[in-house]
């Protein structure tokens, strides 16, 4: 099984860069029962081409199985046909352009379009040829499906499917991303929240508005407890049964421990959400009673677009604080963010290198000097649970510590500064893994 990407135009040999991967160095990795190649066979300034290759091993596949003396694996064709297993395998290879995070001198490529041609296969789908089409043609692009040739059967039914039009890298990556698990409509790991998240991440800015929606949702999801979830989800007349309650999601639940504290504080007329994304937990900020000021720091543009957009629909509401939206990293040092009452950090410490952070924690607790400092960040050992294929809850999570490490690191950062810690859970507790989230709150100590 493969994917083949082709680029054409000016420019077109920074593909390597968006992909972080040099053509003069091979590259080679073992992934989990799978063997994974990238090559170019193309490459000029004005045309390039990279395939990637996924050769399964299935013996590798059951070796610490329970299933290993199953001779169906041997002969299962779900490990050579591109479908969610395939998509899982080659998106740490492709990590850098799905998230639009190549080397700071290239970014300005992440977002231009080039003539692109992507062909994957084969693919096993209960979808006609046309519906197969109507996935990708609101999205910009031209399709073309070929069968694969059978000496039993006239017509075989593995398909090999290349889409063709004007767009970024990145986001080609991220429609085969969610449009391919569809297209074969068969998951081969566990789904959870995750997998709705990773469905509105990589959904952003296209399934919006795509005519078949509901039908990539329900395929993407599969579960009504997962599919109503989404941002995507468009709810029906439906009678909810008296004893039946919505699901809580543990985004929404980090959100709501964060505000209870807050709430609970002498001072928090001054907030700042460092690293605030598109701007969701920002919101709630601006309605929490004694709030004066809120900025929202966050370096993407994208994002603080999608944010500002978010403050403006509620700020017709009364007693809102609307925040301040401004470009910001933790790599720098930032003026306005010194001796405010409160900073956040939610879900953001684990997408920076380990190494990076006893350096950001000095300048946040001896230069910015909050009064409370809110930290959360995944429990590594809660992830047992969710049964993962994955060695992180998200690609683009440098790290993921346990609640041993979360301590250890918080105690070498606050051996200088005069601050107190607490650690807390957040989610349902398992009595052996803990909370699937840790919230560490540093509270600086007056004299």
């Amino acid at each position: 099984m493969k994917l083949s990407l082709t680029v054409r135009g000016p420019g077109a040999d920074m593909v390597s860069y968006l992909i972080a991967k040099n053509p003069n160095n091979p590259y080679e990795r073992n992934e989990k029962g799978f063997k994974v190649r990238l090559v170019y066979p193309i490459f000029t300034k004005e045309e390039v081409q990279f395939v990637i290759y996924v050769k399964p091993d299935p013996i590798d596949l059951v070796r610490n199985s329970s299933d290993l003396f199953d001779i169906t694996h041997y002969i299962n064709d779900r490990e050579f046909a591109v479908s969610s297993l395939f998509i899982t395998t080659i998106r740490k290879a492709l990590g850098t352009a799905l998230n639009g995070k190549p080397d700071e001198a290239y970014l300005q490529w992440v977002d231009h379009p080039f003539e692109i041609k992507l062909a994957f296969g084969p693919v096993a789908t209960d979808l006609h040829d046309q519906e197969i089409v109507q996935l990708f043609e609101p999205i910009g692009y031209k399709v073309e499906i070929e069968r694969g040739d059978s000496t039993i059967r006239k017509k075989s039914s593995a398909r090999f499917v290349t889409i063709s039009g004007n767009q970024t890298v990145q986001n080609t990556l991220k429609h085969v991303s969610i449009l391919i698990p569809v297209i074969d409509n068969y998951k081969h790991y566990f789904l959870d929240e995750r997998e709705v998240e990773k469905l509105d991440r990589y959904g952003e800015g296209w399934l919006e508005d795509h005519p078949l929606k509901q039908m990539i949702v329900k395929r993407a999801l599969r579960f009504n407890a997962l599919i109503s979830q989404s941002k995507f989800y468009e709810k029906k007349q439906q009678i909810r049964s008296q004893d039946e309650s919505p699901r809580v999601r543990l985004n929404d639940l980090r959100y709501e421990a964060i505000l209870n504290f807050i709430r609970s504080l002498p001072h928090k007329e001054s907030i700042v959400d460092l690293g605030a994304g598109e701007g969701r937990l920002s919101v709630q900020l601006g309605f929490l009673e004694g709030v004066k000021e809120i900025l929202s720091i966050e370096p993407s543009n994208k994002s603080r677009i999608r944010a500002i957009e978010r403050f403006e629909q509620v700020n017709v509401k009364k007693g809102y604080i609307e925040p301040q939206s401004l470009p910001g990293s933790l790599y720098y040092f930032d003026s306005r963010l010194q001796n405010k009452d409160v900073i956040v950090l939610c879900e953001v410490i684990e997408h920076i290198d380990e190494g990076r952070l006893p350096k950001i924690f000095d300048s946040i607790l001896n230069d910015y000097r909050p009064k409370t400092l809110i930290v959360t960040t995944p429990n590594q050992e809660y992830n047992v649970i969710y049964d993962m294929n994955e060695e992180m809850r998200h690609d683009d999570h440098r790290f993921e510590w346990t609640r041993v490490e979360l301590a250890q690191n918080v105690e070498a950062w606050t051996q200088n500064y005069p601050y107190q810690v607490i650690i807390q859970g957040i989610g349902e507790e398992h009595p052996t893994y803990g909370h699937p989230t840790q919230m560490a709150i540093f509270r600086r100590e007056e004299g």
